[in-house]
């Protein structure tokens, strides 16, 4: 059964870590600049703690809250993959189903295909 209206992203909101400001900030650019998303937040650093290959590992990455449409996502996707310097990069979609109006409607509009 389709996603009613209500339902339906309008927008997704997409996480990532980098493990430094220079690799963040070169990634929220090129997203910006390719229109795959709207807007980029880079945070503060953080700790990760996470198991990777058996092991416990720990490090200091800046996460990216990157503000894109459904439309975009796998563009979007694909652009991470090809910038991101880890091998296997966090990429997680949440879907935004509600918000306010004229923000949504800014994103989409940060966000069209001009190609």
């Amino acid at each position: 059964m389709p996603a009613s209206s209500a339902t339906r992203p309008r927008a997704l909101l997409v996480f990532t870590n980098l493990p430094d400001a220079a690799s963040a900030e070169a990634l929220a650019n090129a997203l910006i600049d390719r229109q795959l998303a709207a807007c980029v937040n880079m945070l503060a650093p953080c700790t990760s703690v996470y198991r990777w290959q058996g092991a416990t590992e720990t490090a200091t990455e800046v996460p990216l809250l990157i503000k894109t449409t459904p439309a975009r996502y796998a563009a979007l996707e694909a652009a991470i993959r090809a910038h991101h310097p880890y091998e296997l990069p966090e990429i997680v979609a949440v879907p935004v189903t509600q918000g306010l109006p004229g923000y949504l409607d800014w994103v989409a509009a940060g966000t069209r295909d001009d190609d």
